[in-house]
């Protein structure tokens, strides 16, 4: 494989001191337990757990040399190291050099939801016309970006970076960093509103991905959304001339028509300035759409023909826990699991109640939606809890098993018939779910991380298990 970093050229971007023979690294890595032979293992020190400790292991499974700030106990004196100051400030460093030294065009996508999908999309949209590089998964906050940026190969002809954040400042040095030619928000949404007063200060943070945007670069953003006229003013003061807009909204740039949802993808009419396109997303869901037309948008301004990006997301599939759907062989026939437990909002919350009300059914099936705390909400929590009843009324919802404290307020908003159970945690309620599951149901999964709601879907995985078919091996 190519050499990512040689000893010298990460020595020189960090302005460390490197030891031991020279190395040629193939990748960049912080976790001993994941790492891939030929890796730079960065040992990150932080509150709770210092990568130092496991220096050691990280050679001893194949890593080219190892990024520190001190000498890691019971390592050979001749070990391969590259000693800083502080391994994440050498990390960043190596981050900028890696886009210093990069011609890609690049990307950075952020957004109060549907930042990773809208990733992924551009991912496959670029990738049609030639090598790109994507953030893996959603390292998205200030060690994750840099250890993306650090990823990005020398002969990429794009990069996608994602950038989040929580609080205020957070993502204008990350912006700086990633230096990106085009900047898409997908959204400004009701979350981390613990952390925010309201959806305004949101937005005045999401617009901090404009301070980094190169000369002659492009903003992209949401055009049927309440805070778009703050987003473009706010961009036009970081100096960027061009906003390009998205959605229903007459005046939008890229203007969806039509979508059709079924159960494998969703079918898309919309135009591009005045030109028509149709295509196909192999995910369902209208709000993959709309964020479908900032990927066209971004892709023609990073030079690619939008229908080549177009006919790029027939290959779409949903990131894990995102929206993932799979047929688990359930009783005398099968059920239908909608994973969307990776994290949640009232937004996110609401889309995935309408693709479940969009999910096929046997005749006697239910719609079943499984449902965990929205965290991060500060004080409006227990109403935005209890104003998703409208939505799961709206869409003919069956049934809702709540879990979680906040969750307790839309038990208690629901009519009587539609409540499944409720319980205060997700390993309560897994085996209760899967007790109440019965041949022909669609069952949604959905909550915040921190309400650990996967339980849930690894319990229906583990209880569908001995039921599956086991190849035969010929």
């Amino acid at each position: 494989m190519t050499a990512l970093w040689t000893s010298a050229e990460a020595a020189v971007a960090t302005g460390g001191r490197a030891t031991g023979p020279d190395w040629r690294a193939t990748g960049i890595s912080i976790d001993s337990r994941t790492l891939a032979p030929g890796d730079l293992f960065v040992a990150l020190a932080g509150p709770n757990h210092d990568a130092h400790d496991y220096v050691g292991e990280a050679l001893a499974a194949g890593a080219a040399a190892a990024l520190v700030h001190r000498a890691p106990a019971g390592i050979a004196a001749d070990a391969p190291l590259l000693m800083v100051g502080d391994t994440l400030t050498g990390l960043t460093a190596l981050a900028k050099a890696a886009r210093r030294r990069s011609s890609a065009r690049i990307a950075a996508v952020t957004g109060s939801v549907g930042k990773t999908g809208t990733k992924e999309m551009l991912n496959l949209a670029l990738g049609a016309a030639g090598q790109t590089y994507a953030t893996a998964g959603n390292l998205n906050n200030h060690w994750g970006v840099p250890l993306s940026l650090s990823r990005l190969p020398v002969a990429a002809r794009f990069g996608v970076f994602e950038l989040g954040m929580n609080h205020p400042g957070e993502i204008a040095p990350l912006s700086r960093m990633v230096r990106p030619d085009v900047a898409v928000i997908t959204a400004i949404e009701a979350v981390h509103l613990a952390f925010f007063a309201s959806t305004r200060q949101i937005a005045e943070a999401k617009a901090e991905i404009f301070q980094g945007v190169e000369a002659g670069g492009i903003a992209i953003l949401p055009r049927d959304n309440p805070h778009y006229e703050q987003l473009r003013d706010a961009a036009h003061a970081a100096g960027i001339g061009r906003v390009q807009s998205f959605g229903n909204h007459i005046e939008a740039n890229a203007r969806l028509l039509h979508c059709g949802v079924d159960q494998s993808g969703t079918t898309v009419f919309a135009l591009i300035e005045e030109r028509e396109v149709s295509y196909r997303i192999g995910v369902p869901g209208r709000h993959w759409a709309s964020n479908s037309l900032a990927v066209l948008l971004a892709a023609e301004a990073l030079g690619v023909d939008a229908k080549i990006a177009a006919n790029a997301l027939a290959n779409m599939a949903a990131p894990k826990g995102r929206g993932e759907r799979r047929s688990l062989p359930w009783g005398t026939g099968s059920i239908l699991v909608i994973d969307e437990s990776y994290n949640a909002s009232p937004a996110s919350m609401r889309a995935a109640i309408a693709n479940l009300g969009a999910a096929h059914v046997e005749a006697k099936g239910r719609r079943i939606a499984v449902l965990g705390d929205m965290l991060e909400l500060g004080d409006a929590a227990a109403t935005l809890h209890a104003g998703l009843a409208e939505s799961l009324r709206h869409w003919r919802i069956d049934k809702v098993f709540t879990v979680g404290p906040l969750m307790r307020h839309l038990h208690d908003a629901l009519p009587a018939a539609c409540r499944a159970g409720h319980a205060d945690s997700s390993d309560l309620a897994a085996q209760p779910v899967a007790a109440m599951a019965r041949a022909g149901d669609a069952i949604m999964v959905k909550g915040s991380a921190g309400s650990r709601m996967s339980r849930v879907v690894q319990t229906l995985d583990a209880l569908a298990a001995p039921m599956k078919p086991v190849a035969n091996g010929n």
